[in-house]
Protein backbone atom coordinates (compact mmCIF):
# COMPACT_ATOMS: atom_id res chain seq x y z
CA UNK A 1 0.00 0.00 0.00
CA UNK A 2 2.50 2.56 -1.40
CA UNK A 3 2.19 5.40 -3.30
CA UNK A 4 -0.31 7.59 -1.43
CA UNK A 5 -1.12 10.70 -3.38
CA UNK A 6 -2.87 13.88 -2.10
CA UNK A 7 -5.64 14.96 -4.94
CA UNK A 8 -6.33 18.69 -5.03
CA UNK A 9 -9.35 20.41 -6.55
CA UNK A 10 -6.95 21.00 -9.76
CA UNK A 11 -6.42 17.20 -9.86
CA UNK A 12 -10.45 16.38 -10.32
CA UNK A 13 -12.81 17.25 -13.54
CA UNK A 14 -14.33 20.72 -13.67
CA UNK A 15 -17.66 18.96 -13.62
CA UNK A 16 -16.79 18.04 -9.69
CA UNK A 17 -16.17 21.91 -9.07
CA UNK A 18 -19.56 23.04 -10.43
CA UNK A 19 -22.27 20.76 -8.30
CA UNK A 20 -24.04 22.69 -6.26
CA UNK A 21 -23.97 21.90 -2.48
CA UNK A 22 -28.11 21.71 -2.31
CA UNK A 23 -27.52 18.06 -4.27
CA UNK A 24 -25.11 16.76 -1.09
CA UNK A 25 -27.78 18.15 1.19
CA UNK A 26 -31.09 16.28 -0.44
CA UNK A 27 -28.91 13.10 -0.79
CA UNK A 28 -27.82 13.11 2.38
CA UNK A 29 -31.45 13.64 3.80
CA UNK A 30 -32.80 11.14 1.89
CA UNK A 31 -30.42 9.01 2.99
CA UNK A 32 -30.55 9.21 6.46
CA UNK A 33 -34.62 8.99 5.85
CA UNK A 34 -34.12 5.42 4.72
CA UNK A 35 -32.35 4.71 7.57
CA UNK A 36 -35.03 5.39 9.96
CA UNK A 37 -36.25 2.28 12.05
CA UNK A 38 -39.92 3.33 11.47
CA UNK A 39 -41.58 2.05 14.85
CA UNK A 40 -43.12 4.16 16.73
CA UNK A 41 -46.65 3.62 16.82
CA UNK A 42 -49.41 4.41 19.31
CA UNK A 43 -53.13 2.87 19.47
CA UNK A 44 -56.35 4.61 18.27
CA UNK A 45 -59.28 4.89 19.69
CA UNK A 46 -60.35 1.47 17.48
CA UNK A 47 -57.30 -0.33 18.27
CA UNK A 48 -57.93 0.03 22.06
CA UNK A 49 -59.58 -2.30 24.05
CA UNK A 50 -62.96 -1.90 25.94
CA UNK A 51 -65.20 0.75 25.74
CA UNK A 52 -68.19 -0.94 23.77
CA UNK A 53 -70.76 0.08 26.40
CA UNK A 54 -72.29 3.79 26.78
CA UNK A 55 -70.71 5.01 29.27
CA UNK A 56 -73.98 6.85 30.27
CA UNK A 57 -77.59 8.10 28.80
CA UNK A 58 -77.44 10.71 25.62
CA UNK A 59 -79.76 13.10 27.85
CA UNK A 60 -80.59 14.02 31.49
CA UNK A 61 -77.31 13.80 33.37
CA UNK A 62 -76.31 16.91 32.45
CA UNK A 63 -72.78 15.66 30.81
CA UNK A 64 -71.51 15.96 27.48
CA UNK A 65 -72.76 12.86 25.53
CA UNK A 66 -70.13 9.95 25.12
CA UNK A 67 -70.12 6.57 23.53
CA UNK A 68 -67.24 4.90 24.32
CA UNK A 69 -65.18 5.40 26.83
CA UNK A 70 -62.07 4.49 25.20
CA UNK A 71 -62.16 8.17 23.36
CA UNK A 72 -59.48 10.26 23.28
CA UNK A 73 -61.14 12.19 25.76
CA UNK A 74 -61.05 9.84 28.51
CA UNK A 75 -58.01 8.18 30.41
CA UNK A 76 -57.31 4.99 29.08
CA UNK A 77 -59.04 6.25 25.76
CA UNK A 78 -56.86 6.03 22.64
CA UNK A 79 -54.08 8.65 21.21
CA UNK A 80 -55.64 11.24 18.44
CA UNK A 81 -53.18 11.58 15.71
CA UNK A 82 -50.33 9.51 17.03
CA UNK A 83 -47.12 7.50 15.08
CA UNK A 84 -47.90 4.56 12.75
CA UNK A 85 -45.28 2.52 11.42
CA UNK A 86 -47.76 2.44 7.70
CA UNK A 87 -45.76 6.42 7.09
CA UNK A 88 -43.56 6.03 4.41
CA UNK A 89 -40.32 8.14 4.74
CA UNK A 90 -38.62 7.58 1.53
CA UNK A 91 -37.49 10.56 -0.37
CA UNK A 92 -36.63 10.01 -3.97
CA UNK A 93 -33.43 11.21 -5.48
CA UNK A 94 -32.59 10.13 -8.86
CA UNK A 95 -29.32 8.70 -10.23
CA UNK A 96 -28.30 11.87 -11.70
CA UNK A 97 -28.45 13.95 -8.76
CA UNK A 98 -26.94 10.60 -6.17
CA UNK A 99 -23.64 10.72 -9.22
CA UNK A 100 -23.47 14.97 -8.53
CA UNK A 101 -24.26 14.31 -5.04
CA UNK A 102 -20.84 12.37 -4.83
CA UNK A 103 -19.10 14.46 -6.86
CA UNK A 104 -19.36 17.45 -4.25
CA UNK A 105 -18.29 15.70 -1.50
CA UNK A 106 -15.44 14.35 -2.95
CA UNK A 107 -14.61 17.93 -4.64
CA UNK A 108 -14.99 19.28 -0.85
CA UNK A 109 -12.61 16.61 0.21
CA UNK A 110 -10.14 17.52 -2.00
CA UNK A 111 -10.69 20.87 -0.86
CA UNK A 112 -9.18 19.99 2.45
CA UNK A 113 -6.24 18.12 1.37
CA UNK A 114 -9.18 14.79 2.90
CA UNK A 115 -8.75 12.99 -0.77
CA UNK A 116 -5.90 10.43 -0.89
CA UNK A 117 -5.67 7.84 -3.96
CA UNK A 118 -3.67 4.65 -3.47
CA UNK A 119 -2.18 2.04 -6.40
CA UNK A 120 -3.35 -0.72 -4.42
CA UNK A 121 -4.89 -1.13 -1.24
CA UNK A 122 -4.20 -4.84 -0.09
CA UNK A 123 -2.92 -6.17 3.69
CA UNK A 124 -1.95 -9.41 2.67
CA UNK A 125 -1.24 -10.52 6.34
CA UNK A 126 -4.60 -9.81 7.19
CA UNK A 127 -3.71 -8.63 10.55
CA UNK A 128 -5.16 -5.71 11.82
CA UNK A 129 -1.87 -3.69 12.96
CA UNK A 130 -0.67 -3.61 9.23
CA UNK A 131 -4.28 -1.93 8.18
CA UNK A 132 -3.86 0.29 11.68
CA UNK A 133 -0.11 1.70 10.40
CA UNK A 134 -1.56 2.78 7.13
CA UNK A 135 -4.42 4.25 8.20
CA UNK A 136 -2.01 6.16 11.09
CA UNK A 137 0.69 6.99 8.32
CA UNK A 138 -2.51 9.51 7.07
CA UNK A 139 -2.21 11.11 9.58
CA UNK A 140 -6.19 11.60 9.70
CA UNK A 141 -9.07 11.78 12.18
CA UNK A 142 -11.17 8.61 10.44
CA UNK A 143 -10.98 7.13 7.12
CA UNK A 144 -13.08 5.32 4.39
CA UNK A 145 -11.32 3.47 2.32
CA UNK A 146 -12.52 2.70 -1.18
CA UNK A 147 -11.36 -0.65 -2.77
CA UNK A 148 -12.43 -2.20 -6.04
CA UNK A 149 -13.26 -5.20 -4.65
CA UNK A 150 -12.31 -6.55 -0.98
CA UNK A 151 -10.56 -9.52 -0.86
CA UNK A 152 -10.81 -12.03 2.48
CA UNK A 153 -7.52 -10.85 3.97
CA UNK A 154 -7.92 -7.02 3.53
CA UNK A 155 -11.75 -7.56 4.87
CA UNK A 156 -10.24 -8.86 8.59
CA UNK A 157 -7.80 -6.73 8.72
CA UNK A 158 -9.91 -3.62 8.55
CA UNK A 159 -12.67 -5.13 10.07
CA UNK A 160 -12.04 -4.49 13.93
CA UNK A 161 -10.47 -0.60 13.36
CA UNK A 162 -12.59 2.23 14.75
CA UNK A 163 -11.28 5.03 12.46
CA UNK A 164 -11.30 3.30 9.35
CA UNK A 165 -14.68 2.08 7.04
CA UNK A 166 -13.67 -0.22 4.22
CA UNK A 167 -16.27 -0.48 1.43
CA UNK A 168 -16.10 -1.92 -2.54
CA UNK A 169 -16.52 0.37 -5.10
CA UNK A 170 -20.54 0.07 -6.21
CA UNK A 171 -21.08 1.10 -2.30
CA UNK A 172 -19.44 4.32 -2.59
CA UNK A 173 -21.93 7.13 -2.12
CA UNK A 174 -22.09 10.69 -1.14
CA UNK A 175 -23.23 10.19 2.63
CA UNK A 176 -20.26 7.70 3.43
CA UNK A 177 -17.98 10.33 1.61
CA UNK A 178 -19.23 13.28 3.53
CA UNK A 179 -19.65 11.43 6.89
CA UNK A 180 -15.91 10.36 7.04
CA UNK A 181 -12.85 13.00 7.86
CA UNK A 182 -10.78 11.97 4.76
CA UNK A 183 -11.29 9.17 1.83
CA UNK A 184 -8.74 6.79 0.11
CA UNK A 185 -9.46 5.87 -2.90
CA UNK A 186 -7.85 2.62 -5.19
CA UNK A 187 -6.11 4.27 -8.47
CA UNK A 188 -8.38 2.40 -10.27
CA UNK A 189 -11.86 3.66 -8.83
CA UNK A 190 -10.55 7.40 -8.72
CA UNK A 191 -9.51 7.29 -12.52
CA UNK A 192 -13.25 5.34 -13.34
CA UNK A 193 -14.71 7.96 -11.84
CA UNK A 194 -13.10 10.77 -13.25
CA UNK A 195 -13.52 9.37 -16.58
CA UNK A 196 -17.52 8.97 -16.14
CA UNK A 197 -17.10 12.69 -15.04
Amino acid sequence: MSNVTTIKTTDLPQKFLEVHPHNLYLYCKAYAAGLRANTAQTKNRSAVSGGGKKPWAQKGGGRARAGSLRSPLFVGGGVAFGPSTNKNYDQKVNKKQKKLALYHALAEKAANDALFVVDNITVESGKTKDALAFVNSLEQRDVLVVKEMIDDKTFLAFRNLQNAYLVESNELNAYLAAAYHSVVIEKAVFEKLTKEA
